[in-house]
This record gives structure tokens, sequence and C-alpha cells, in this order.
């Protein structure tokens, strides 16, 4: 008798490849910014029409300009902040103060910390970063006389990192309390943090002191 199956295709045989679906097809190419993407590159700023015009209005104001992923960062000196920053105000138009704040480079012998004003022009979007280089227990200018809103950025930076504001109508801390012993955001303080107490019991803890200083339990905790 006659087998009358029908002969299995190619793709039927025992052990031959299965064609892959639709979905698993391969991709189409990448565009050329996709699939060779080129990192943004520093590069000299000094003819910014911005940074220009604050080299010409505040003399020695200006100690570097790099742009970087279209942002400008202009270095300015410790004693040209306030007048830099009150020259961009009144003549760039740069009315807002978006940040202020700092990074702590607790080994870097030119300055322990960067304090960065972060300014915005609403007329065309434009923004500008300033960068101070400040050793640790040396003063800045408060810029609270140019934007109001530094006040309470400056207290935070002089909060987290030790910074002082000089000229500031009321610096004191404002995210922990008085008595609070170190600045959290200092890259040596203790990821664990510090039991200060002195706000808790001021019966017992002088200010400045508490449960635990420098790592060890005081007497009485």
């Amino acid at each position: 008798m006659s087998d009358d199956k029908p002969t299995p295709s190619p793709e039927e045989q025992p052990g031959a490849a299965k064609a892959a679906p639709a979905s698993q097809e391969e991709a189409p190419p990448k565009p050329p910014w996709e699939d060779k993407p080129v990192p943004p590159v520093p590069s000299d700023a000094a003819d910014d029409p911005d940074v220009a015009a604050l080299a010409a209005g505040v003399e020695d104001a200006v100690v570097e300009a790099v742009a970087f992923a279209d942002q400008v960062t202009v270095t300015i000196p410790r004693e040209k902040v306030l007048e830099a920053c009150r020259f961009l105000k009144e003549e760039r138009g740069f009315s807002f103060l978006v940040d202020l704040t700092a990074v702590d480079w607790p080994e870097r012998e030119e300055g322990r910390f960067d304090v960065i004003h972060w300014l915005h022009r609403f007329e065309d979007n434009r923004r500008l970063r300033l960068r101070t280089v400040v050793a640790e227990g040396e003063p800045v200018a408060s810029v609270t006389g140019v934007w109001k809103t530094a006040n309470w950025l400056e207290r935070e930076a002089y909060d987290m990192f030790g910074i002082h504001f000089e000229g500031h109508p009321n610096l004191e801390r404002i995210l922990t309390w008085e008595g609070f012993n170190g600045h959290p955001l200092r890259k040596d303080f203790p990821v664990e943090g510090i039991d200060t107490g002195a706000a808790i019991y001021p019966d017992v803890y002088p200010q400045g002191g508490g449960p635990m200083v420098d790592g060890e339990e005081k007497e009485g905790a």
C-alpha cells in the first residue's frame, strides 16, 4: 500500500531552522547622530556676547569662560562676585537667579569650594553659570541686594557647606537646627550622619555639641 502523506517542505524538515517572525526582523539603520553619537566638547567662550560684555564692564571679572553642551560657565574671582552679578542683572538682563549652590573639592589646593550662581534671562531664555573658587573660611559677598531669592539660597549653602556670605541680612541655618554639628553636603561629612542633639537637649549639650562628636560618644549621652 502506497504512502499518500505529502512530502514535508524544507522548513518542516526535522532540525530545519524556523524563519524569524516579522517582529524580530532586522531593525532599520539608525540615523547617523544615534549610530555614532558625538559627545560635546568644551570650547573657549571668551567671545560670547554676555561674557565679552562682562569682561568689558567689570574689570578683571572674567578669569575663564567655557562653553559646554550649549551652556556657558564663567569663572569669576571671589572679590568680583557682587559687582559681576549686579552688572549682569542691570546691563545684561539676567533678572532671575535660578539657583545658588556649591561643590566641595576637599583635596583641591586652589580652594575647597566652587560657589555657583545660575542666572536666567527671560527675553531670550538664556542661562549663564557663574563659578567662583573659594577656600575654606573665606567669605563670599551676598547677592541678596541683587536678587531677593538669594536670601534662602545662601542660607542653604551656609547650612549645607559652611560657606559664609558676607552682608547677608540673616545668615543662619535653614535645613538643620542651630547647634547642628557639621555641614551635611561636605564630602567628609559621615554618610550615617552625626547625632548632635544640641537643640533637643540644650540643658545637657552646648551649642555645636551633642551625643556624638567626631565619632566619639560624649559622657552622659
